[in-house]
């Protein structure tokens, strides 16, 4: 693997792992900071817990992670969902929160809060979603592991779904985050290496209404600590290497109850109308950088071009062909780059979808 820039001996620290906590449980509290990114701290409870509602508030200097100015630094987290921990073990946990400004109101990067009133709201259309992560490992270098030093690897072709040597490369770190989100209970549905060598994918979903966004954010902080014990670092940009390569998407899954009735195919055509009508709006908050992906080239549509088609992967959006003979099921948004916000695509496809609330509108959300 790539050479480690931490400080670590694995030996000596299982020594520490192994001890006993004497009834204490260990909570990581992790929340999504002001660059789209991940950020946790731990506090000691003195009891397991069964539910998140038994955890406390806590609260972290929003200054120091773009959340909030200096003279009113403390933002507030609270717990949302919880998960065991696969690094920690036992009864220790990992917890989900949001973020919430001291005078009691959503941060102003708290996508989650939004997207869960709009799904409480059209709870009747009971929407599964399905999101595909792809992302790049790197080595400490920041150039792509496995590939030369400052040079490329042979063009695309052998390396999608992979097998060998010079093929595929870090499938360890690949395994270990793997078994680390089925300890966890991460609804993750599988994994495969991508087209650009060291770009690979993890699946999540189906999973229904917010637990989706909840799932995937986990998801992407396992990824992230477990690429630190093997001194790799894990990039989500939608395009890490310029020209001739594959970027990196988020493509998105998505069926209601309409949609997996017999001549649901109806509803699915419905949606990706509807989907057209508010394109713009919708790439407004698929992730930054997207242009530099969606060209129309490497398996994308065009960003100024909306359009949707079977078995299509040039398309906006794709609608399965098994799906198109059987007349029903989900269609596929293929427009949202790696680094999107996961509350954000499923709050805006259910404001597109169903319409939005007065106080609500994902397009205008701040980025």
């Amino acid at each position: 693997m790539a050479e480690s820039t931490t400080v670590s001996n694995t030996e000596n620290l299982m020594k520490y792992m192994k001890l006993d906590q004497r009834g204490s449980v260990m909570a990581e509290y992790i929340w999504i900071d002001g660059s789209n990114g991940v950020r946790t701290k731990t506090k000691t409870l003195d009891k397991p817990v069964k539910s998140y509602k038994e955890l406390p508030e806590w609260n972290f200097d929003g200054s120091s992670t773009g959340q909030a100015p200096g003279d009113n630094s403390d933002v507030y987290i609270r717990p949302v969902a919880i998960f065991p921990d696969p690094f920690r073990g036992g009864d220790n946990i990992l917890v989900m929160t949001e973020t919430w400004d001291s005078d009691g109101t959503p941060n102003k990067y708290n996508y989650r809060h939004e997207a869960v009133r709009l799904m409480e709201a059209n709870a009747k259309h009971e929407p599964w979603f399905g999101l595909e992560q792809e992302y790049t490992i790197l080595g400490p270098d920041g150039w792509p592991y496995g590939w030369p030093k400052g040079g490329y690897p042979a063009p695309q072709g052998p390396y999608y779904c992979g097998v060998g040597t010079g093929k595929v490369f870090c499938r360890d770190i690949v395994e270990a985050h793997y078994k680390a989100c089925l300890y966890a209970g991460i609804q993750i549905s599988g994994i495969n290496a991508e087209v650009m060598p060291s770009q690979w994918e993890f699946q999540v979903g189906p999973c229904e209404g917010i637990q989706l966004g909840d799932h995937l954010w986990v998801a992407r902080y396992l990824l992230y600590r477990v690429s630190e014990e093997f001194g790799a670092k894990i990039t989500i940009e939608p395009k890490p290497i310029k020209g001739d390569w594959n970027g990196t998407g988020l493509h998105t899954n998505v069926s209601t109850a309409e949609m997996r009735k017999d001549g649901g195919m109806k509803a699915i055509e419905d949606a990706c109308k509807k989907l057209g009508e508010r394109h713009k709006e919708h790439i407004d908050v698929y992730g930054e950088g997207n242009a530099d992906r969606m060209t129309g080239e490497h398996e994308t549509a065009s960003m100024d071009k909306y359009s949707y088609a079977v078995a299509d992967r040039g398309a906006s959006i794709r609608i399965p062909r098994q799906c198109a003979k059987e007349g029903k099921g989900y269609f596929e948004d293929r427009r949202p780059a790696s680094n999107a916000c996961p509350y954000r695509i499923t709050g805006i496809m259910m404001e597109t979808m169903f319409g939005g609330m007065d106080d609500t509108d994902f397009s205008k959300a701040e980025s």
